[in-house]
This record gives C-alpha cells, structure tokens and sequence, in this order.
C-alpha cells in the first residue's frame, strides 16, 4: 500500500466548511502516481513510455472532511485483468475512513489507440502491491452514511 499525506488547501473547502467533493478526484490522481511510477519511475509521458489511460473512477463520500487536519490517501491495487488494473484508493482524517473509491486504468498503446496486455514484469509488480480485502463492516456502502 502507498500513502500520502494532503492537506486540505483553504480553496478545497465548501460553503458548510466540508472538503469539496470535487477535491477527492485530485487527491485520489495524487495517490496514483506511486503506481505511475511502477510503470515510468521518471513520470515520461512520452507516447513511447507511457502506456496508462484512466477509463473509470466511483467514490463513495462515508463521512464528511474538514479543514482542520490532514488527509491520508492510501493507494493499493485492488483488481489485475488482461489489459487492465483497478487501483483502491482511501481517505483517512482523524483515524476515520471518510471516502473510498477506485480507478480503473487499461494498459494502452497510444500510436495504435488499443488496449494491450499487461507484460508480465509489469504484473508481477502490481501484484506486489495488492491488498487484501478490506473489513466489510468498516467500508460497506449499504450501511446508512453517518453524515
């Protein structure tokens, strides 16, 4: 699991004093690029080097965030496919998950405007950084929001 460390800017915040939810889809690309690294360790977005494309986010907001203290986001690979990969992501305030989600992301070849496989190397990496399931009563959706 990776994790980083955010600190809700003044201009994050919303007129009732939350984290924004548009702020999550920021933080949650900002977690991602340690699994962007696995695949360019200097970030070349060259279409020679760089072969990710995001297809897919969903969160779901489980308690409100405030201003007040720093945001954990952890990052793991939830999910490998043939040619894609999901990526969890959490956000952590005051020791409490607020918001989770994940990110779908297809391994893409940008000059012919295809999917490809996951070479092997690559999927012995994401495999490294899998995470088992999490606690189903900690992260369940169905449960009624405590906000």
């Amino acid at each position: 699991m990776f994790s980083t460390i955010v600190s809700p800017r003044f201009g994050d915040i919303d007129g009732l004093g939350h984290v924004n939810n548009t702020v999550l889809p920021v933080w949650f690309e900002i977690g991602r690029n340690s699994v962007f690294r696995l695949f360019s360790p200097d970030l070349d977005l060259s279409p020679d080097v760089w072969h990710l494309i995001l297809v897919r986010t969903e969160f779901d907001f489980l308690h409100q965030m405030y201003f007040r203290s720093d945001v954990e986001i952890r990052t793991f690979i939830a999910k490998i496919g043939n040619s894609s990969f999901t990526v969890g992501h959490e956000a952590w305030q005051e020791g409490e998950l607020k918001v989770k989600g994940q990110a779908v992301l297809v391994y893409y070849d940008f000059k012919l405007q295809k999917a490809m496989p996951l070479p092997d190397p690559i999927r012995e990496i994401l495999t490294a950084h899998m995470f088992p399931a999490m606690d189903n009563a900690e992260t369940d959706t169905d449960s009624p929001c405590s906000i």
